[in-house]
């Protein structure tokens, strides 16, 4: 007999919507420099709104909170997190314009990242409804690219109804204490993880933060990701080696993953090694959440995996 599917993973995300002007060049300028790129694209993007359509193409019920602008980039934003399967009830209309990060990626895979927040600046409390959408999830995906007092807002509202938190420090800064204690697992890159320990060895950062919050990922890139929790040793989980066209989005792609993968009741080590090969996925392609994998590429990658080496697939 075929086992059930999984109940899907009920999961909010309160963060940015952005469009991506992303600029392509064999290297990336230096400071006065200009060089000649080799490709333009406007791509929708944002740090919520990429996980949100990450967690929706990996098989969640996502519901986004944020804003977006009048504009053409704010019209387009909402019918991508749509088309992605994505709640935008909660994704408000503001006067002006939508946010904008403006990327450059070099032919390594590379990227720099200017954020101008524009609509994003006005998500800095809870508004109608906002309190029953997180309510209604199992997880809240939060990030720094709005202001700081409605992300508080949310977490507050997410420990209030027993709600998980998964914190994306980034960009990385300080954070306040009652941030933190409502945050269930923080999942900082090693910059953001050096940034707010005082260290530069990921293990140590990892360890350091726990007296912080709860449990810990720090990603590492093509590196994979190390997994620390109160009471256990840390763990390191590769990453599947893939040749990386833009790192875009990566990040938000794994973060998106596991809480579908976790939602689902996946035990952590399964639910690390099947967000990896999601964020391995989506590097391969170019751009934020047009590189996205669905939940069936997803599989489909760690089976083949699976029938390569004669071992079980990670995450499977």
């Amino acid at each position: 007999m075929t086992p059930a599917p999984p109940a899907r993973a009920a999961v909010a995300v309160l963060g940015s919507a952005n469009m991506d002007l992303v600029a392509y060049v064999p290297t990336a300028p230096r400071r006065g420099e200009t060089v000649t790129g080799t490709a333009f694209h406007t791509v929708p993007g944002g740090k919520g709104a990429n996980q949100a359509v990450a967690a929706a193409r990996a098989g969640g019920a996502v519901t986004m909170i944020g804003a977006v602008g009048a504009d053409a980039f704010g019209t387009r934003l909402r019918t991508v997190l749509t088309d992605a399967g994505v709640d935008t009830d909660g994704l408000r209309t503001t006067g002006g314009a939508s946010g904008t990060a403006h990327i450059v990626v070099d032919d390594a895979g590379g990227n720099s990242i200017v954020v101008v927040p524009g609509a994003n600046a006005a998500v800095d409390a809870l508004t109608g409804g906002d309190e029953a959408r997180i309510a209604a999830a199992g997880t809240l995906l939060l990030q720094l690219e709005t202001p700081l007092p409605g992300v508080l807002a949310g977490a507050r509202t997410a420990r209030a109804h027993g709600v998980r938190v998964v914190l994306t420090p980034a960009p990385a800064r300080p954070l306040p204490d009652e941030l933190l204690a409502a945050t269930d697992l923080l999942v900082p890159n090693e910059h953001e993880a050096a940034a707010l320990s005082g260290t530069s060895d990921p293990e140590r950062a990892a360890v350091a933060l726990l007296s912080a919050v709860p449990e810990v990922v720090v990603t590492l890139g093509a590196a994979g990701c190390l997994y620390a929790a109160r009471g256990a040793d840390p763990v390191r989980v590769p990453a599947p080696r893939v040749r990386a066209a833009d790192t875009t989005a990566a990040g938000d792609t794994f973060v998106g993953a596991l809480a579908v993968a976790r939602g689902e009741g996946r035990p952590m080590a399964a639910a690390l090694a099947w967000a990896s090969a999601a964020a391995a996925l989506s590097v391969r392609r170019e751009g934020a959440s047009a590189s996205m994998p669905y939940r069936r590429e997803i599989d489909a990658y760690l089976d083949t995996y699976a029938a390569d080496t004669g071992t079980p697939a990670p995450g499977r």
